[in-house]
């Protein structure tokens, strides 16, 4: 056989390999309703506390939901949830999520040898695990999958938006800080560029409140990032509060939503999800299958 006619059956193999692998993700996103993805211009901002909070509250309502934190260098999920020394099963051949608190969980973290490995990867590297982890991650039926970005618009988000395409939309989270709505203008672009919906926009720390009288106090002012989604002409979903038993149950691993759901801290999470659960209205419903109900396996 002359190398030309070697070099030809190699890319026909490959091609089909490739396709293969194009068919297995699409049979996999397929079984998943809706896909969000939450993203932020700067780091520091709260965004994996508002994704974890905002999936743990769609289960507390009923929906079927999966959480994928694709921040391979931080991953934050595991430790939000108590998951840190979960290992993740492998069974013929495909992934089992871990499961908690009504959710299906994944991310880079269940991976690592150890809590303080440093993960020095470039991006084709961490395009192929955000690929394998859409792709052979048991997730079966699910109403929503979350997606945890890390911040900025590098290689992360937008292999997501390549690889899970077409998604539902995005929701930005930011403090009301300029140095913080700055950035998030960026990542609003970024969407935009890659026609990806934005949902809204979340203004996190937006005020203290007092853990005595509840009284709201504006440490880092207010108002910022309704102000730039006025600006930017995307929607404003609400705004968080600083509240102290926010840090108090992602440190101790103890999702805030579940656990101090009578807060007004808590409140404004439920009013958060409204438009993501208008998306579930707006369709059918997917072939019902044995779920985890959000009271059972509580956190």
């Amino acid at each position: 056989m002359t190398e030309d006619r070697k070099c030809s059956h190699k890319a026909e193999a490959d091609h089909f390999d490739d396709f293969l692998e194009q068919q297995a993700l699409e049979q996999r996103l397929g079984r998943i309703r809706h896909k969000v993805l939450v993203m932020s211009g700067k780091g520091g901002v709260g965004k994996s506390t508002v994704a974890a909070n905002l999936a743990i509250a769609l289960a507390l309502a009923g929906k079927r939901v999966g959480l994928l934190d694709v921040d391979i260098h931080v991953p934050s999920i595991p430790k939000m949830l108590k998951l840190e020394d979960v290992a993740v099963q492998v069974k013929d051949g495909v992934i089992q999520p871990v499961e908690k608190a009504g959710l299906k969980v994944m991310s880079i973290g269940f991976l690592l040898k150890g809590r303080d490995d440093a993960v020095i990867w470039r991006g084709p590297l961490k395009m192929s695990v955000i690929k394998q982890f859409l792709k052979d991650v048991e997730w079966g039926d699910l109403d929503y999958l979350i997606i945890d970005s890390p911040p900025g618009t590098g290689d992360e988000p937008l292999s997501v938006c390549q690889l899970a395409a077409p998604l539902d939309g995005a929701i930005v989270v930011t403090t009301p800080q300029d140095v913080a709505t700055a950035d998030v203008r960026k990542s609003i672009n970024f969407c935009r560029q890659l026609k990806l919906p934005v949902l809204g926009v979340v203004e996190n720390m937006s005020g203290f409140v007092c853990p005595h009288c509840g009284t709201v106090t504006d440490i880092f002012k207010s108002g910022g990032g309704e102000r730039m989604a006025a600006d930017m002409g995307v929607p404003f979903l609400g705004r968080i509060p600083l509240d102290p038993a926010v840090g108090v149950a992602c440190d101790a691993g103890t999702p805030f939503i579940y656990h101090y759901s009578r807060t007004e801290t808590a409140k404004a999470f439920e009013h958060i999800i409204a438009p993501l659960l208008a998306l579930s209205n707006s369709v059918a419903t997917l072939p019902t299958q044995t779920t985890t109900n959000a009271g059972e396996n509580q956190p």
